[in-house]
């Protein structure tokens, strides 16, 4: 419905959403670990099978979004170890690899993965929600947020900011279940009462993958942070964007977790 526009860049691909659960639907509201949780099962596979992955991980549960011409070889691939089902009409219906096995070519080997350099501002994150009646009560402020405040100069350079901070807000709306991430000091413009965090509320520290824009082509990016991650057992937020990849990881952890991002750099040189 949007009209086409100079400012407006648009992916060529169509991607499809996985939704991931274990012995039925999570009741709503539990905190998710991110990419820990799915980082062998999925993430480390696809990668395998040069499928290239957007991630979102939200207060609520975790998606990873793959190209629609893709969805063969994810069928494949995740066949073996998920039950797969595809949503029609409302309805689950179970997906079986011989459903999808028209046009299924068997990806070549891929090439061994860039490895992106990470980085860490020393910006603190709060991962929250808001009870979707008490919405309209924040939308004001939310809109300045989102719109109005930080807005760099149209003429900035890219990868020109300033990473000691960085100015990052995710806003998510999926299936009535809001997830924001925004760091500290914004959170403070917030009505207190309103923002919903876990019980220890804990802060987060990030990552952003990639020295430049890294588009949608290359395969491995979320798994060459993913990995190491889960291997640690450290909890993380994965959220991709147009541009950068992001992991959010607890604030007592930062230093573990970049010390064994450097040594997955140094190993893979």
């Amino acid at each position: 419905e949007l009209p086409p526009s100079e400012f407006m860049q648009v992916a060529d691909s169509t991607w499809l959403v996985l939704s991931f659960v274990s012995n039925g639907r999570e009741p709503p509201g539990c905190q998710a670990t991110g990419v820990t949780k799915i980082a062998r099962s999925v993430i480390a596979p696809l990668a395998e099978h040069h499928v290239s992955v957007l991630m979102l991980s939200t207060y609520q549960t975790d998606f990873v979004l793959v190209r629609e011409r893709d969805l063969p070889v994810v069928i494949h691939t995740l066949a073996g170890e998920f039950d797969i089902y595809k949503e029609e009409g409302g309805e689950f219906v179970p997906v079986t690899c011989n459903d999808m096995s028209n046009g299924f070519l068997k990806p070549k080997p891929p090439a061994s993965p860039t490895l992106h350099p990470v980085q860490s501002p020393q910006t603190r994150f709060c991962v929250l929600t808001v009870a979707p009646d008490t919405l309209p009560a924040i939308a004001t402020m939310l809109i300045d947020v989102l719109f109005y405040s930080h807005s760099p100069p149209w003429d900035a350079a890219a990868g020109s900011q300033d990473l000691d901070s960085i100015t990052f807000f995710s806003f998510s709306l999926i299936e009535g279940y809001i997830s924001i991430v925004m760091d500290a000091e914004t959170q403070k413009r917030f009505p207190s009462d309103l923002l919903l965090t876990s019980s220890t509320g804990e802060l987060w520290r990030m990552v952003r993958i990639g020295g430049q824009p890294l588009g949608f082509d290359e395969c491995g990016i979320v798994a060459q942070i993913a990995e190491p991650l889960a291997a640690a057992d450290i909890s993380a937020y994965y959220i991709s964007t147009f541009n950068f990849d992001h992991a959010l990881v607890p604030e007592e952890g930062i230093a573990e977790v970049i010390q064994l991002l450097q040594q997955r750099q140094e190993s893979g040189r």
